[in-house]
């Protein structure tokens, strides 16, 4: 497999940029917000109108080495247990603010491990929830499920309670990979899994796997993609493991000198990728793929495609409300971020005080910005005509932000009267592209690596 030698020379394989889920990312986040500025966003929501919701449970029955998220192990549902009661108390606090009417389009469980929760509890849950803030029409109920923490009983407690869609962790079936990353997840265990979402009627199963672990050579990702295509997900996400043992001390666990090149992670991901367009999906932004059938393909083909937190979505609502330690949300007028200890998360809500301890809020040019990087990350296009309707932009400003990406990667953008395109010959390359339009410093920011 050949590489476009420009690449290199435009720095692709040594480049450490944002993941851009949000802008400005989450490092430049501020103790500017805080649990007034919060309630004062949650009660501007207009009544009526159809919101996002996240709930995020940190909890694992192991710690899987490769994972840098923010999580803890229990051996016991003694603290999962107190942290549901807390959590259900944020949703009523939550319920006492929002306006009348508000529904639900989208409800998300993340973790963690959401799953460990035991049935009656994950009913209890949920319950809160709809009563709080209910789902509207053709809402989408997800959840993350864990092969290795599911049974039939809290499958049927998550159906029951409407969920429409499973997201399953697959990571990579190889042995050796699954040893060095401490992640043990047979592909019988997964395909099972799989069978019994697919029996409970859920009409939409995601996966996720990654490129670039240690030991992965395009042989063992070939053949991790193709067991993974005989579950026939709907969409599938696949993700740079991102490996930064300074950052994760879990992760000093796997040995950095059996890590891929940053090339030969090109490789692996390309070699994925054209498995997946072999079999019918649809290449969504820079690491989904999707049947043709699937929403979010129909999202890109529309031109509705968005991102978030948890990657790309289909869903436009203009307001995603984070519950939980960490939890992130995004409001018209900036961000605001849950503490991220379980202890001081769960003291905050005892005293009856929403947890946001920090922020943004939106100023200057952050919204425009925002939108052009979005547009690059979805799109690979940013519209001229776009930019200047909706934002109060001088069109020769627009157009020095727009030149400096062609100044940056010459002919790997294109320039015309529509705007700036990414072509096909330089899509590695667009998160370096997005980072052109950020107005944020991040020489002191440890991000993942660009490819």
């Amino acid at each position: 497999m050949t590489h476009d030698p420009q690449l290199a020379r435009l720095g692709l394989f040594d480049a450490r940029v944002p993941r851009y889920t949000s802008y400005p990312t989450a490092p430049h986040f501020g103790g500017t917000v805080d649990a007034a500025q919060f309630t004062r966003w949650v009660e501007a929501i207009p009544e009526g109108s159809a919101i996002s919701l996240y709930l995020h449970v940190p909890f694992c029955r192991r710690l899987c080495w490769f994972c840098a998220c923010r999580t803890q192990g229990t051996q016991s549902d003694g603290p999962v247990l107190a942290y549901v009661r807390t959590l259900m108390a944020e949703i009523a606090m939550l319920r006492q603010h929002l306006p009348r009417g508000v529904t639900l389009s989208r409800l998300h469980w993340g973790g963690g491990t959401p799953t460990l929760l035991p049935a009656p509890e994950m009913a209890r849950l949920a319950a809160a929830v709809m009563e709080a803030v209910p789902l509207g029409e053709g809402a989408e109920f997800s959840v993350e499920i864990d092969p290795n923490e599911i049974d039939a009983a809290r499958l049927d407690a998550l159906v029951a309670a409407g969920m429409t869609r499973a997201s399953i962790g697959v990571q990579d079936f190889d042995p050796l990979i699954q040893k060095t990353i401490g992640r043990a997840q047979g592909y019988e265990l997964t395909r099972q899994v799989a069978e019994m979402i697919r029996d409970r009627g859920v009409r939409s199963l995601n996966a996720d796997i990654l490129y670039g672990l240690p030991h992965q050579t395009t042989a063992r990702i070939s053949d991790s993609v193709q067991k993974l295509l005989t579950l026939t997900p709907d969409r599938v996400a696949l993700y740079g493991y991102a490996h930064v043992p300074w950052m994760s001390r879990r992760q000093q666990m796997i040995p950095s000198d059996a890590m891929p090149t940053p090339e030969e992670r090109l490789a692996l991901f390309e070699t994925a990728a054209e498995l997946f367009r072999w079999d019918g999906y649809v290449d969504v932004g820079i690491d989904h793929f999707a049947r043709p059938e699937d929403g979010m393909a129909q999202a890109l083909a529309a031109g509705r495609l968005r991102r978030n937190f948890q990657g790309y979505t289909d869903d436009t609502a203009p307001v995603l409300i984070g519950l939980g330690a960490s939890s992130i949300s995004r409001f018209p007028q900036g961000f605001a971020q849950n503490v991220s200890g379980t202890s001081d998360y769960t003291k905050a809500v005892r005293d009856g005080v929403f947890p946001t301890h920090r922020g943004h809020v939106f100023a200057g040019e952050d919204q425009m910005r925002a939108r052009m990087i979005e547009a690059v990350m979805c799109d690979f296009h940013i519209s001229r005509a776009e930019i200047l309707r909706d934002f109060p932009v001088a069109p020769e400003r627009l157009e020095s932000l727009l030149q400096a990406a062609v100044t940056r990667f010459g002919d790997m953008v294109v320039l015309d009267a529509q705007g700036l395109t990414i072509p096909p010959r330089g899509r590695a390359l667009t998160r370096m592209v997005a980072r052109v339009f950020d107005a944020y410093d991040h020489s002191k920011a440890q991000h993942s690596a660009a490819v």
